[in-house]
């Protein structure tokens, strides 16, 4: 298939949807039969501005893949098939796509590529599962502030001993002169 010649403007989406699979950083493979025009642009919203969602031909989107330098996708390129392309957060678009599908039973989510291999649907729905990447971050930052908080009050444990029995030995010490 990669030895026939392509006609020039089959070539120039070709060429666009490889640029397209080599900046995402994550590209989900979807078949979007018996959606009308305006569930499908209601996806395209809810996806917001860091993913893009485009109808190709399988025959080119299999090619520009190819060219892209990924493999393991052309099982995937059968039917009616929608790719979006993620430049933002992945795990915000795959939830978008997961709640979408959810609403929408008629949208399938049939895989992808993820840091440039290919995963299946379950491996999408897990990445779907994950918090976002700002709460994930929250939570580090979190723990990394309760090990320092830990560390401090051990470190400042022996200080703290050390002015409570020098307290006490002058208040023995008072005691005695007084008796």
């Amino acid at each position: 298939m990669a030895d026939k010649p392509v006609r020039a403007d089959k070539a120039t989406a070709v060429a666009e949807l490889t640029e397209h699979f080599r900046k995402a950083e994550a590209t989900v493979l979807t078949e979007y039969r018996g959606l009308t025009v305006a569930q499908l642009t209601q996806l395209r919203r809810s996806l917001g501005q860091t993913a893009t969602y485009s109808v190709a031909k399988n025959t080119l989107a299999k090619r520009a893949a190819t060219d892209a330098g990924i493999s393991g996708l052309d099982e995937l390129f059968s039917g009616p098939t929608a790719l979006t392309f993620v430049s933002g957060d992945v795990v915000e678009a795959a939830k978008g796509l997961r709640e979408f599908a959810k609403a929408n039973p008629a949208l399938i989510i049939k895989g992808g590529v993820f840091e440039g291999r290919a995963i299946s649907a379950d491996e999408v729905k897990k990445l779907a599962d994950l918090e976002s990447r700002e709460v994930l971050l929250a939570k580090l930052a979190g723990a990394m502030k309760a090990n320092l908080s830990k560390a401090a009050a051990v470190l400042q444990a022996p200080l703290t001993k050390t002015a409570r029995l020098a307290a006490a030995l002058q208040d023995k010490r008072e005691k005695e002169q007084a008796a």
